[in-house]
C-alpha cells in the first residue's frame, strides 16, 4: 500500500492554532448569550485538546524515529488505558463494580487484534507494527470504541437501575439471568452500533471522513485514499462491535448475580470521585478568571474615564464622575 507523503501541505505554527481558537471563543460567546452553561466545558475541552495533542506529537516523534516494537506496544496499551479512563472516570454517569477492568479488557481485546489483522492482511503493511500505521489506527479504534461503549453502558446501567421492573418480572417467572437480560443486551448493542452504521451509510456522499481527507490534503492518490478509508471503516465497525459485546456480557454478569438477582448495590449513580474533584477545580479556575476579568475591565474603564475628565479640564469633578472599580 502506498504510504502517505512525508512533506506537509503547510507549515503550521502556534499563531495558526491561536487563530483556530477564535472558533472556540465564538462558541463561548454563543453559550454565554444563550445561557447554555457550556463555557466551562468548552474551555476545559479546548485546553485538553491542545495539551494532549502536543504531548502525543512529542512522544510519537520519538517512537516513530526509534521503531521499537516494545515502545509501540506500550503506546497502544497506553491509548487503551487512557480511553478506559475517559469512559469510566470522565464520561460515565453511572458506574458498576469492576467497570474499569471490564472496559480495559474489552478495549484491548478488540482494538489490538483487529488492528493487527487489518494491517497484516488488508492494508498489506509489513511488519504490521510499523508505528506510522499501527499507532494512529489503534487510536482511531479506541476513539470509536469509546463512543459505542459509553452508549451501551449508559443504557444498560440506567435500565438495571431505574427501569428494572421488566427484568425482575422475567426473573421472578423463572427466567435465568441470561434469558431475562437478553432484551437489554440486544437493545443496548443496537444503540451502541447504530452510529457506526449510520456513519458508513453516509460516508462519501454527505461527508468525507477524516482519514481520507488527511490523505488527500497530504497529496495521496484519491483512489488509494478512498480504499484506505473503506478498510479503516470496516476495522472500526469490527472493533466497536467486539468491545461492546464484551462489555455488555461482563456488565450483565456483574449486575445480575448467580442467584438471578439484580444487584443495585453494584451500580453507582454518582460520578467518579476524580471527576467530581476535577469539575470543582475547573469551576474554581473559571470563577477566578471571571473575577480577574471583572477587575481588569473595571480598572480599564476607570483609567479611560480619568483620561476623558483630564482632557476636558474637569479635574475638580473627576472624583464624583469616576466609575466604580467593580461594576
Amino acid at each position: 500500500m502506498d504510504s502517505f507523503p512525508k512533506d506537509p501541505v503547510a507549515d503550521l505554527d502556534w499563531s495558526h492554532v491561536g487563530f483556530g481558537l477564535t472558533f472556540i471563543v465564538f462558541n463561548s460567546v454563543v453559550s454565554q448569550v444563550l445561557q447554555l452553561h457550556l463555557g466551562t466545558s468548552l474551555v476545559v475541552a479546548s485546553l485538553r485538546c491542545v495539551v494532549q495533542l502536543t504531548l502525543v506529537a512529542t512522544i510519537l516523534q520519538q517512537v516513530f524515529a526509534a521503531k521499537n516494537i516494545w515502545a509501540i506496544a506500550g503506546i497502544a496499551f497506553l491509548l487503551n488505558l487512557i480511553g478506559t479512563f475517559e469512559v469510566v472516570v470522565i464520561k460515565a454517569k453511572r458506574r458498576c463494580k469492576d467497570m474499569f477492568r471490564v472496559v480495559f479488557v474489552a478495549m484491548v481485546a478488540s482494538t489490538i487484534p483487529v488492528t493487527i489483522l487489518g494491517l497484516q492482511f488488508s492494508m498489506r503493511v509489513f511488519p504490521f507494527w510499523t508505528p506510522m500505521q499501527f499507532i494512529p489506527i489503534v487510536g482511531m479504534q479506541c476513539g470509536n470504541s469509546i463512543a459505542g461503549v459509553l452508549v451501551l453502558l449508559s443504557f444498560l446501567l440506567k435500565e438495571l437501575d431505574e427501569n428494572r421492573d421488566k427484568t425482575e418480572t422475567l426473573l421472578a417467572f423463572g427466567a435465568s439471568r441470561f434469558e431475562a437480560c437478553r432484551p437489554l443486551a440486544i437493545e443496548s448493542l443496537r444503540l451502541a452500533l447504530m452510529p457506526t452504521i449510520n456513519q458508513m451509510s453516509v460516508i462519501g456522499i454527505i461527508s468525507i471522513p477524516g482519514t481520507m481527507t488527511g490523505a488527500i490534503l497530504g497529496g495521496a492518490d484519491v483512489a488509494q485514499a478512498a480504499r484506505l478509508q473503506m478498510i479503516i471503516m470496516f476495522m472500526l465497525s469490527a472493533s466497536s462491535a467486539l468491545s461492546c459485546i464484551i462489555v455488555a456480557l461482563f456488565t450483565l454478569y456483574i449486575c445480575v448475580d448467580s442467584e438471578h438477582r439484580i444487584r443495585s448495590d453494584r451500580i453507582y449513580a454518582r460520578h467518579h470521585p476524580f471527576r467530581r474533584a476535577g469539575s470543582h477545580a475547573a469551576r474554581v479556575a473559571v470563577g477566578s478568571m471571571r473575577r480577574v476579568w471583572v477587575v481588569l475591565t473595571g480598572f480599564v474603564k476607570q483609567l479611560l474615564l480619568q483620561g476623558a475628565v483630564v482632557s476636558n479640564g474637569n479635574d475638580g469633578d473627576s472624583r464624583s464622575e469616576r466609575a466604580p472599580l467593580l461594576p
